[in-house]
């Protein structure tokens, strides 16, 4: 069994600081220990701010990953080392570990629009044959449809679940649902089966590295602006909180 990794707080909530988060993942997923992935970043945490159940989801969560580096800025703020970790870069990382176990470990893609997860799919089959896909859904499931869904987890207990429904509603849905596979990991991916599928792309490398994605992500969806407020709100806070 692998230790419980180092945890220090930003604004109240828990981030785990980790050395490998690729490694200590993967080897829940060997053992069949059930985790929840949640992967912060300064608009989550500031919803959190204003969202008890989404908190306190974020509290009991087995890993909670440094995704935004607004929270990379908190954590040097307060004088901790920290590296990011972009959710998607673990949630590939832990595609390509499952591949290695094969349909020893079944795989479950939830959520993006109509047809998106199934072009997700696609791209991931042809990168690694040997995954296991047990099942694809999109997020917008009928009531009936998602019964059906839900009744296929737990028939299937798959090994890997990856639910794409945008924060917080992915968060909500893993907490409500984890029950019907307690042994599988479930990590809320965002956006991520958009860019697996070639609908959007990531920013730049040049832009990663210096913490600029964000930048990219608003010229990719302008709408996003009102949400990309939380940033300054946040550095706002992390400032406060180190002064104080």
């Amino acid at each position: 069994m692998v230790e419980a990794p180092k945890q220090f707080s930003v604004l109240g909530l828990p981030i785990h600081l980790l050395d490998d988060y690729d490694h200590w993942l993967g080897t829940r997923l060997l053992q069949r220990v059930g985790s929840h992935v949640v992967t912060l970043n300064a608009e989550m945490a500031i919803q959190a701010e204003h969202n008890d159940a989404l908190a306190g989801i974020i509290r009991k969560a087995d890993l909670v990953i440094p995704d935004g580096s607004g929270v990379i800025l908190y954590l040097w703020l307060q004088g901790q080392r920290g590296r990011r970790c972009p959710g998607i870069e673990l949630a590939e990382s832990v595609l390509r570990q499952a591949g290695e176990l094969g349909k020893s470990c079944p795989v479950v893609f939830y959520g993006g629009s109509p047809g998106v997860a199934q072009k997700a799919r696609q791209v991931w089959q042809d990168k690694l044959p040997e995954l296991a896909i047990a099942g694809i859904e999109h997020g917008y499931l009928s009531p009936e449809e998602e019964q059906k869904f839900k009744q296929m987890l737990k028939d299937q207990q798959p090994g890997l679940i990856l639910v794409g429904l945008g924060v917080p509603r992915q968060e909500l849905w893993i907490a409500q649902n984890r029950h019907l596979c307690p042994q599988a990991t479930w990590i809320g991916v965002g956006g991520s089966f958009d860019i697996w599928a070639g609908i959007k792309t990531r920013a730049p490398v040049w832009l990663r590295e210096n913490h600029l994605e964000w930048l990219y992500r608003l010229y990719q969806e302008p709408w996003r602006w009102r949400r990309m407020m939380a940033l300054p709100q946040f550095a706002l806070k992390a400032i406060g909180q180190r002064l104080a």
